[in-house]
């Protein structure tokens, strides 16, 4: 069965600086960042529970083509997107 994901204001600001951040680099490969992050949240969504923890009962989930990683909690039946980061972003302190 699959899970409902919620998607926190923070991730939609990730989100959109990103596909900003890669529109800036060439037309259309924000629309790319973001497909890719859609099949992520695909994925999520099938198997909630298959990452392992990672930090702080956070999970997190690669993108594929892009450095980009989802950071997501699984709350009772609720899947929350709270960030989406770069690889080379210090996920600890954006966590918080």
């Amino acid at each position: 069965m699959s899970e409902q994901v919620t998607i926190r204001p923070a991730a939609h600001l990730d989100l959109r600086e990103a596909r900003d951040w890669y529109d800036r680099r060439r037309v259309g490969l924000g629309n790319e960042f973001l497909l890719a992050v859609a099949d992520a949240m695909l994925a999520i969504e099938e198997a909630p529970h298959r990452p392992p923890i990672y930090y702080r009962d956070f999970r997190r989930i690669l993108t594929d083509r892009f450095p980009y990683k989802i950071f997501y909690r699984v709350e009772g039946q609720a899947v929350i997107v709270y960030r989406v980061l770069h690889g080379a972003q210090d996920h600890t302190r954006e966590l918080g």
